[in-house]
């Protein structure tokens, strides 16, 4: 078995700094800092992490540090988990509408009444978080749809492409919608992290000699263990990225199923692909032919919010449409450490292109390390190295909000941040992950991980970051969904945006 790795393109940026001292300083006040002298504070602030919500963050110490995270009960009454049968009838169908689609009594159950009192909206979730530029452009949505109304637009955003129907899972399972991602981990980990999430088994320092490795990211550890899958026949694919054919630098997802089409995509772009939106096995049916969807295993390679959004989704039994299978097939996932995510249009087309004359189709590599954006040519030259947060009007707003730097509901997490240069960093959260790893090892180069505090330093001000932006409490053990009244009371947000005249 030949070693064949490099990081394949990620479904999205994954933009780290080395070490703790590197990152950027926060953008809010020095006496709000929760994070100890991780935050580059110098530890001077020691005030009580607080989201701008007003409530103290459970599970969370005073230098931002998260606690135990194996599973606990949710708070009594306050579940809106699923229970086991179903509302007695479909509830809510406007008259004269025949809708084919299980969207109304999956929201009565998820919410454990048979009628609930108020239907969300697609137009909920477009007031909220999309109009609001707070996408984070997982695809979460567009995956959960029972209906199929909801599709990726030009723009790379989701967008309604026929009825809406009411039934409320496009905004109960949006990262930053419904969707409480912080409880989402702890109910992925259960009582001893067996099924993902929560702390490492092992963590190492890994990477992969060999010469095709000169254009992927950091170690090539995630193509290694991808393709050592493919050949242990343990997945049929896996859902990676690839450059657009129209646009240099645009990623698109792709369905990898050999290792040479791993090997060619490696590498990494810097903007998200709504991985989550093209879980439709219909769509590779050139890349699988012979295979009956019913029984195919999938690798998903993404940001950690999209891991929460795929554990989110298989969590519930519910019929997605023609995402069901791919929803279903996911049986690996691999996360990428990441800060933040960039709009393709605001990085490629406004920053390097228009601002610094940089011809996209003259970059043979874009990285971020060190705190510094560097575009290479194709000759390996170097054509732009400055501060990541000279960038910062082409990130995503919603990745603010985000605490999960490490991946904590993936099964393997893979990042540059605490290893040395051309060595990826590894940690192994579940048995799953564990037996994947250990299909790849014994062709890999590693060693115990070189850097724990480097990741710990970035992890913190990562959750900090995540406490300032936050409109809501941080409580991992609150409800799973949020409704999204509670949320437009806290966001300031249209209340019945679906009533008024948009």
């Amino acid at each position: 078995m030949s070693a064949v790795p490099a990081t394949p393109h990620a479904e999205g940026n994954h933009v780290e700094f080395s070490s703790a001292d590197e990152r950027p300083a926060s953008g809010g006040s020095g006496d709000g800092c929760g994070c100890g002298s991780a935050c580059g504070c110098g530890g001077t602030a020691r005030a009580e992490a607080v989201a701008d919500g007003g409530a103290t963050p459970a599970n969370v110490d005073s230098e931002g540090t998260l606690g135990d995270l194996t599973f606990t009960e949710p708070k009594a009454d306050a579940s809106q988990d699923v229970d086991d049968g179903a509302p007695a009838e479909r509830v809510g169908v406007p008259d004269g509408v025949e809708l084919d689609t299980p969207g109304y009594s999956i929201r009565a159950e998820m919410n454990d009444i048979e009628t609930p009192d108020e239907k969300t909206w697609f137009m909920e979730l477009d007031e909220a978080v999309i109009g609001d530029d707070r996408c984070i452009q997982c695809g979460t949505c567009v995956a959960a749809c029972p209906s199929d109304s909801i599709g990726i637009g030009d723009d790379g955003l989701p967008k309604l492409v026929k009825m809406c129907t009411g039934c409320s899972l496009c905004w109960d399972f949006c990262p930053r919608g419904g969707l409480r991602y912080e409880r989402q981990w702890k109910i992925t980990g259960g009582e001893d992290n067996a099924s993902g999430a929560g702390d490492p088994i092992t963590e190492f320092s890994a990477t992969v000699e060999e010469g095709w490795r000169e254009n992927a990211q950091d170690g090539g550890v995630v193509t290694s263990i991808l393709i050592h899958l493919l050949e242990a026949g343990e997945i049929d694919g896996a859902l990676i990225a690839t450059e657009s054919e129209e646009d240099p630098w645009r990623a698109e997802s792709f369905l990898a199923t050999t290792p040479e089409e791993l090997i060619e995509n490696a590498g990494s772009f810097y903007n998200q692909t709504m991985a989550l939106g093209n879980l439709d096995i219909g769509q590779w049916e050139d890349e699988l032919p012979n295979e009956d969807p019913e029984d195919l295993s999938l690798a998903l390679v993404g940001t950690p919010c999209e891991i929460e959004g795929i554990r989110a989704l298989r969590d519930f039994e519910w019929d997605y449409a023609s995402q069901e299978a791919g929803v279903r097939a996911v049986e690996y996932t691999i996360a990428l450490m990441c800060t933040k995510n960039f709009n393709y249009e605001r990085l490629i087309g406004e920053q390097l292109q228009e601002k610094r004359g940089i011809d996209p189709a003259e970059i043979g590599k874009l990285d971020v390390l060190h705190g510094e954006m560097m575009a290479y040519g194709h000759g390996g030259e170097l054509m732009v190295e400055e501060d990541v947060e000279d960038f910062h009007d082409a990130a995503l707003k919603g990745c603010d909000e985000c605490a999960d730097f490490t991946g904590y509901c993936a099964d393997l997490t893979v990042g540059s941040v605490g290893s040395s240069e051309e060595y990826s960093s590894v940690i192994v959260r579940t048995k799953k992950g564990l037996d994947a790893w250990e299909l790849a090892a014994p062709d890999l180069d590693y060693h115990d991980l070189e850097d724990r505090s480097a990741i710990g330093g970035l992890q913190s001000w990562d959750k900090k970051k995540a406490f300032e932006s936050l409109e809501r409490p941080f409580d991992p053990d609150a409800p799973r969904f949020i409704d999204y009244t509670d949320h437009a009371d806290r966001y300031d947000t249209e209340r019945n945006p679906h009533e008024a005249d948009h």
